[in-house]
């Protein structure tokens, strides 16, 4: 089964080369889609309206929709990347 295929991705970030602009809040622009992939450890990806906070792991990736405020807290030795996509990447509940 395929599904959506992401137009780009962020370079794998680690706990210390994670740039301070995904430490800080931000967002993505209208039309655009995150996907947060952690390949190894784990890390928070805090969203702020509404608030809430996501675990995500290598089982668990998390999506980022178009225009939401958040930022990502990690939690000791990690592995990450973002891939971008021009529709929801993950099936919707």
């Amino acid at each position: 089964m395929s599904g959506p295929i992401p137009y780009k991705s962020t370079p794998e970030f680690d706990e210390a080369t994670l740039p301070q602009a995904l430490r800080n809040d931000h967002s993505t622009k209208a039309g655009v889609w995150g996907l947060l992939r952690v390949l190894e450890g784990r890390v928070s990806l805090v969203f702020h309206d509404p608030a809430r906070t996501v675990e995500v792991t290598v089982e668990n990736p998390a999506q980022i929709d178009p225009q939401t405020l958040h930022h990502v807290v990690t939690h000791g030795p990690m592995r990450m990347r973002v891939e971008f996509y021009h529709e929801p990447p993950l099936p919707q509940s």
